[in-house]
């Protein structure tokens, strides 16, 4: 059954479907057109030729190249996706040509139009490359600031802590500052490297702007090595910027240390000269340690002379291992070293005395003996002995150590010491006169136990068959205090006894020993 389209009786008719124009004629500019149009990556070749479906998987390619690129940076497109990409365009681009060879464009009339509007379409993934590389720029730029501010964070962080635990992280930014603008220069973050370095170099340097000198040391001898690190171009005047400050923050630490008594002030003072030998800081030195020798010198005199003696001894061979460049500047502080030893060794007497009169007896003892071995020739020799003498003698009798002993020698009182003992003794006395001597042991004679000293008819020194070492000396009247001690030691404690000596009488001394002691 058929219709009439006439026929009024006829109702809606269905148009019939479109369909592909018949193949036309070879065309090269068509098919370049088509070609070219569709390097543009939006398959618009396929649009002239209806190839509907074909364009819009050029878009959906596109698509996914512009989600995957986009937002830009600075690492861009992964080589895999561009390549992948860019087959797709080549792929679609000859087939397009091949599709329009032998297809009648849908628009334009003719094919050199095509072709020019494909040549004018290139610009469009051309800028776009252009675009998408300085967006990737921009994103390295803004890459390289984010590191730059991190760097910057790290040292203001760091500035708020001690240089010994902030060392690291200024290390790490300044590792920073240098590889921007040794791989990256040119670039922003770069041009204000020079800038970051300035306050850089004031925050690590703080202390000193705060007169904190020792803290300073540290963090401004780190300041140095800093142009190994950092192009000294860049650095500029900053590359010298440490130099005045250390050897001022050496000299203020060290004097300090000096005057204090610190044993480090030889480490500052000794950099200040080997590493700063022509400064004014460096010409301060010699004085500085002159008047630290002055001051111990003068405190001999003082309340403490022990101290002040001991001062001095440490002067000496502190002073003696400071070096420098400078040769006469070296001559000056062994001159000190040498002035600090010599008033060292004639000070002892002065602290022997001290000593003495604050019943430090024992060290009484040792500092008079090295004084007098010392200094043979000192006018205070033969009273040092003495006090030796004396101080021993306090040692077991502390009532012999309330006065100090003077050079006086002789008396009027004859006094005899004899040695009942196997021992050799030494005799040391002292009251109104001081001194000692040496007893030979007695042959035949031997220890008493002590059951047989108690009791009246206890008498040493009385066996008239036995020749008992003795020495008679003449003492003045008063009371005088006696030590007698073995001079084989072997744990015997010594003896002692007090006689008061009156004028008309001969007084006779007995050494002996008893199975525990004289």
């Amino acid at each position: 059954m058929s219709w009439d389209h006439n026929d009024p009786r006829a109702g809606f008719v269905v148009p019939p479907m479109p369909t592909a124009p018949p193949p036309a004629p070879a065309d090269g500019w068509r098919a370049a057109g088509v070609g070219l149009l569709n390097l543009s990556g939006l398959g618009l070749g396929y649009l002239l030729v209806r190839r509907w479906w074909l364009m819009a998987a050029c878009w959906v390619a596109t698509a996914v190249l512009l989600l995957v690129a986009l937002p830009a940076d600075p690492d861009g497109v992964s080589g895999g996706a561009l390549v992948t990409y860019l087959l797709l365009v080549v792929l679609a681009a000859v087939h397009g040509a091949v599709v329009g060879l032998r297809t009648r464009l849908m628009w334009p009339p003719a094919a050199w139009v095509a072709v020019v509007l494909g040549i004018v379409l290139l610009a469009v993934p051309a800028g776009g490359v252009v675009l998408y590389d300085e967006a990737r720029d921009e994103a390295t730029e803004q890459m390289l600031l984010d590191r730059l501010e991190r760097a910057d964070d790290l040292v203001l962080a760091a500035g708020k802590r001690p240089f010994s635990t902030a060392e690291s992280d200024y290390r790490r930014a300044l590792r920073t500052y240098s590889d921007l603008r040794g791989d990256h220069s040119g670039s922003r973050a770069a041009d204000e490297v020079p800038g970051r370095l300035k306050t850089y170099y004031t925050t690590v340097g703080s202390a000193y702007e705060d007169e904190n000198y020792c803290e300073a040391v540290a963090p401004l001898k780190y300041l140095r090595t800093v142009p190994r690190t950092m192009n000294e171009k860049d650095l500029g005047s900053l590359a010298t910027w440490p130099d005045d400050r250390l050897a001022t923050s050496l000299y203020e630490c060290g004097s300090q240390y000096l005057t204090g008594g610190v044993a480090e002030w030889t480490t500052h003072l000794g950099e200040l000269l080997s590493d700063f030998p022509q400064t004014e800081q460096a010409a301060k030195v010699e004085p500085s340690v002159e008047t630290a020798v002055d001051k111990a010198v003068k405190d001999v005199g003082g309340d403490d002379p022990c101290k002040a003696v001991e001062r001095l001894d440490t002067l000496n061979s502190q002073v003696s291992g400071v070096r420098g460049e400078d040769a006469a500047v070296t001559e000056a502080l062994d001159k000190e070293a040498a002035r600090a030893r010599k008033n060292a060794d004639s000070g002892t007497y002065a602290c022997g005395v001290d000593q003495y009169k604050e019943k430090s007896f024992a060290e009484a003892v040792t500092t008079m003996n090295d004084f007098a071995e010392s200094n043979p020739h000192h006018k205070n020799r033969a009273r040092a002995k003495k006090i030796a003498i004396a101080a021993e003698v306090a040692q077991t009798v502390p009532a012999a150590g309330k006065r100090l002993p003077t050079t006086a020698s002789g008396g009027s009182i004859s006094v005899t010491v004899k040695n009942d003992s196997p021992d050799e003794i030494t005799v040391l006395y002292t009251g109104p006169v001081t001194g000692s001597f040496t007893l030979k042991a007695c042959g035949g004679c031997t220890s008493y136990s002590l059951a047989s000293t108690v009791g009246l008819g206890f008498e040493p020194c009385s066996d008239s068959g036995k020749n008992y070492p003795q020495r008679t000396i003449r003492l003045p009247a008063g009371t005088t205090y006696f030590v007698h001690k073995s001079r084989s030691g072997l744990g015997k404690s010594p003896a002692s006894d007090t006689a008061k000596l009156s004028g008309g009488y001969l007084y006779t001394e007995c050494a002996y020993t008893t199975s525990f002691g004289y």
